[in-house]
């Protein structure tokens, strides 16, 4: 049978295709190459996994473990730019030349030659410690939380929980393959005989079974601010050993007002421990017109107590009885974000109120924006400022509105009433892109600062990045204004980073810079037409 013949726009489109596959098998394709080590030894790490991975969205192009000499090459790459990852068990995973957040991505291409690498590897360190009671008992079942301690220039860096344990029945915790860096301990727990009254206004059982252990911080310390910080390097092991002590513990006694449909307000007990909110350890006991919080370790709280409520600032070191009038009055607060332009702003966010007044001895309150607004149910009158963040990132305040009063900045006052407040931020979101280049050649690895040339704005408008094999940037979330844009080498030295957070030191930088003004634009990404010369340090 004679077969039918193809039209002439099926025949067309037939060998465009042919020619397109064509020409992606024979498209060149380019490697990765280098070398695994151990950044404390320079030894070569054998079996590591190194992936290489789309930088648009992490998934993982390809794979392979490095050799007995620490070699590795991937091979088969399309031209392009690529997030190189490696990890292995005992070390610290990490992306190629990684500093904070930041790392170079690798370029293959005509005239690249990424097969010469040097990933460095950091052996993961390891801390464990007993933690005891008076007598030397071990203490079973104890809360061990571990916080990091900044060792950044970033202002908006602050003392983050990295992790939590429960000891065992020996009193032993141990956090291991932890970054290298400097670390905060607290330990939470209740002795195992004590016993409270078990109700309201009744004497306890046995007094000296009426016991608390206070949050102890390593070095067995219940001062917060006396805390000392453990510093961890790659591979190192540290014992870091903790000590109770039991004393009398504490009971609140508050009156517990009632609503109109006859039931009671409890108060409400808070407690952070390096900036993070932690639960309180203790029983509420409610009464006909009062409540009683027993089994309270001494220590600092805030009591929300009364409606409407008033805040209290507790250094709670004896049992006491509440005056009902005691503390600052507190309101609900809520408010919706709006980019520069006035729209919405989308996506999610953390917002938190920071006291203007530290005297006051108030802590931070924290809330999620989501689905277009935040709220706080209770927040005491006074001033405060506001900041919010996205993944990490600080989203700059503009203005704050009440009603049609608006003024510039982040300050709040909280009056004698509910308040809907409009915050607006700076979101434009958009990109500047570029080369760093050295003697006419791309540099990689360099820090690329845009720093605004408003002092008013800097440093929360700074942003930063890292750049490429290379030598390509593309910094994020760069907002509406005019800047300077700078390459400087050696900023990421671990043992002496870059005070970029500070004018004064980056005001010599500003003249060997490259000048940018970022306005909204569609396409959302500005790209430098120079390159950005690299800057000695």
């Amino acid at each position: 049978m004679t077969p039918a013949l193809k039209s002439p726009r099926t025949l067309l489109l037939t060998i465009a295709c042919a020619t397109a596959i064509a020409a992606l098998a024979q498209a060149p394709t380019y490697r990765i190459a280098g070398t695994v080590s151990n950044s404390t030894t320079g030894a070569p790490v054998q079996g590591a996994t190194v992936a290489v991975l789309a930088v648009e969205d992490s998934q993982r192009i390809a794979s392979v473990h490095s050799a007995n000499d620490g070699r590795f090459a991937v091979e088969g790459l399309p031209a392009g730019k690529y997030q190189l990852t490696a990890s292995k068990r005992g070390f610290t995973t990490a992306a190629y030349d990684e500093h904070e957040q930041f790392s170079s991505a690798i370029v293959t291409g005509e005239g690249q030659n990424p097969t010469n690498l040097l990933f460095r590897l950091t052996p993961g360190a390891v801390l464990r410690g007993v933690v005891t009671s008076d007598g030397g008992d071990p203490v079973e079942g104890a809360r061990v939380m571990l916080f990091t301690r900044p060792q950044t220039h970033d202002p908006s860096a602050k003392i983050q929980q990295a992790d939590a344990a429960i000891t065992d029945d020996t009193g032993a915790y141990e956090f291991d393959n932890l970054p290298k860096g400097s670390y905060l301990l607290a330990v939470a727990a209740e002795p195992w005989y004590a016993l409270h009254s078990g109700g309201a206004r009744q004497a306890p059982r046995n007094p000296s079974l009426d016991v608390a252990y206070p949050t102890t911080f390593f070095d067995s310390t219940t001062e917060e601010a006396s805390a000392s910080p453990i510093l961890l390097t790659g591979g190192s092991r540290v014992e870091a050993d903790v000590n109770l002590h039991a004393v009398t513990a504490v009971r609140l006694t508050v009156e517990a007002p009632r609503k109109p449909d006859g039931s009671n307000v409890p108060p409400q007990l808070r407690q952070t421990v390096f900036g993070t909110e932690v639960s309180v350890e203790g029983a509420l006991q409610m009464g006909a017109d009062r409540a009683e919080m027993e089994g309270l370790a001494p220590g600092q709280y805030e009591l929300t107590q009364g409606d409407p409520p008033r805040v209290v600032v507790l250094d709670a070191i004896s049992s006491q009885q509440i005056d009902p009038g005691a503390g600052i009055p507190a309101f609900p607060l809520s408010g919706t974000l709006q980019t520069a332009s006035g729209s919405p702003y989308t996506g999610e966010a953390v917002v938190t109120l920071e006291p203007a007044d530290a005297a006051t001895g108030l802590k931070p309150l924290v809330s999620e924006f989501n689905r277009g607004s935040f709220s706080f149910s209770a927040v005491p009158a006074g001033k405060w400022t506001l900041a919010a963040e996205q993944s990490g990132l600080p989203v700059p305040v503009l203005s704050v509105a009440l009603g049609d009063r608006a003024h510039a900045g982040n300050l709040i006052t909280v009056q004698d009433r509910p308040q809907t407040i409009v915050v607006r931020v700076s979101a434009d979101g958009m990109r500047v892109e570029g080369f760093a280049r050295k003697n006419g050649k791309g540099a990689p690895g360099v820090m690329v600062l845009v720093v605004p040339k408003n002092p008013s704005a800097f440093p929360a408008m700074v942003r930063r990045d890292q750049s490429d094999s290379d030598g390509s940037f593309s910094v994020r979330d760069v907002s509406s204004g005019d800047y300077t844009v700078l390459a400087i080498e050696n900023a990421w030295d671990d043992q002496n980073p870059l005070d970029w957070a500070r004018r004064e030191v980056i005001a010599r930088y500003l003249p060997g810079g490259i000048s940018v003004t970022v306005r909204d634009a569609s396409d959302k990404i500005i790209h430098l037409v120079a390159p950005v010369p690299v800057q000695k340090r």
